[in-house]
């Protein structure tokens, strides 16, 4: 992958005060990806959509409305150049760092509940990697994402793909990866349903069933205790205190249907 990056300084003057911006542009390219953007102050003000052929403005709606005429043309000669650049690069290049692979949801997982997998792919070298999916040993293609190369302060590089997931108990996804470095033996890594997400939804009702009961037959022991403890110690009429007790224990008790 090669981006170059160039920065220029402008200022206007506004109610007496003269405001200094720093401008940025960026053309970056390998042998799959292509990207063309420029802005301002480390934000975003236009970039181009190469699949569309055109220039996408993203100034947010309260800024002022700003035209780019001619960039998009510009763009298409910089990738030109950049691809030079990089078959020379490619030749000349005579190391490769393989890379590691990582996979995770991005959320909580719930059964039914739509979430996101993400693999991260990081620590290559050179760009570009592939990134596959598969569902059950079926590869998916819908609702797949990959983000930009972004270089890493060592010099590598790294990059993310999402995959967008509805969860099913049993359900098992997995992300390939291949990268010159691994020299035709893709990486793969596995993420399957958590066996807590398959059992969480159903635990309700048991639950709150089961602590109810738990503490109904506490509330009778307790009950018990303190009513033999009567028994024993203040009433010498002991078939009464016993009646007593069975009445006490019976409408104490907590019916099945709980």
């Amino acid at each position: 992958y090669v981006k170059t990056q160039q920065f220029s300084i402008s200022s206007y003057k506004m109610s007496g005060f003269v405001k200094i911006h720093k401008d940025f542009s960026i053309t970056g390219c390998s042998e799959t990806e292509k990207e063309s953007m420029t802005g301002s102050d480390g934000e975003e003000a236009w970039h181009a959509d190469f699949n569309q052929k055109t220039g996408v403005v993203t100034l947010p709606d309260f800024a002022d409305p700003m035209s780019f005429p001619g960039y998009y043309e510009e763009s298409v000669a910089k990738q030109e150049v950049c691809k030079q650049n990089l078959a020379v690069l490619i030749k000349l290049c005579v190391f490769t760092d393989p890379p590691e692979t990582f996979i995770y949801p991005r959320n909580d997982v719930q059964l039914a509940v739509e979430n996101t997998l993400i693999c991260h792919v990081t620590g290559f070298f050179p760009p570009p990697v592939s990134v596959s999916w598969a569902k059950n040993n079926v590869i998916v293609t819908e609702d797949v994402s990959l983000s930009q190369y972004r270089p890493r302060s060592d010099g590598s590089f790294h990059v993310f793909s999402s995959l967008k997931i509805t969860p099913e108990d049993g359900d098992v996804y997995s992300c390939t990866v291949n990268h010159r470095a691994l020299q035709g033996q893709p990486q793969t890594r596995i993420w399957s349903v958590p066996e807590a997400a398959a059992v969480l939804p159903s635990l309700g009702p048991a639950l709150f069933c089961g602590v109810g009961l738990t503490l109904g037959l506490l509330g009778v022991a307790t009950g018990l205790f303190f009513l033999i403890k009567a028994t024993t110690t203040d009433t010498p009429d002991m078939a009464k205190n016993i009646k007593h007790l069975m009445q006490w224990t019976q409408s104490k008790t907590v019916s099945p249907g709980f």
